[in-house]
């Protein structure tokens, strides 16, 4: 069993997986998450300062939400986020489609390349190393 703290309010909770907070706060956050996403479907020019005040959430959270690819904005929306690679402006999750390709084919031709296998030379076996006997008394 492994007890943690919530890292949110402090209480003590039995800790499965993912981010290390309470099924109370847990179940807060998604509901600011839903909170969020409906008022990015009704006001879809705001910025993500604006989002984050008038939805008491912090921008932080926000941005862990859409690198996550749990939001994503449209094309017109001032919201923008870094790629994490080459820090154009990207829209969802954490790397721009440019960086993606790029990391897909570099992955496959690692991939597709068989390895040479090294194969040692057996090393002759001299017939010098024979057993020897002292003169016995």
């Amino acid at each position: 069993m492994n007890v943690r703290n919530c890292r949110k309010c402090g209480k003590l909770f039995n800790y499965m997986s993912g981010m290390p907070i309470c099924p109370a706060c847990k179940d807060k956050l998604e509901e600011k998450f839903q909170a969020v996403k409906k008022y990015i479907r009704e006001n879809r020019l705001a910025d993500i300062k604006q989002v984050a005040e008038d939805c008491e959430v912090e921008v932080g959270q926000i941005q862990q939400w859409i690198r996550e690819e749990r939001l994503e904005f449209t094309e017109d929306s001032p919201v923008k986020i870094p790629c994490e690679n080459c820090g154009a402006s990207i829209r969802s999750g954490k790397y721009c489609e440019k960086c993606k390709r790029e990391m897909t084919n570099n992955l496959s031709s690692v991939m597709d390349k068989p390895k040479a296998v090294l194969v040692e030379p057996k090393k002759p076996q001299s017939t010098g190393n024979k057993m020897r006997f002292l003169d016995r008394q």
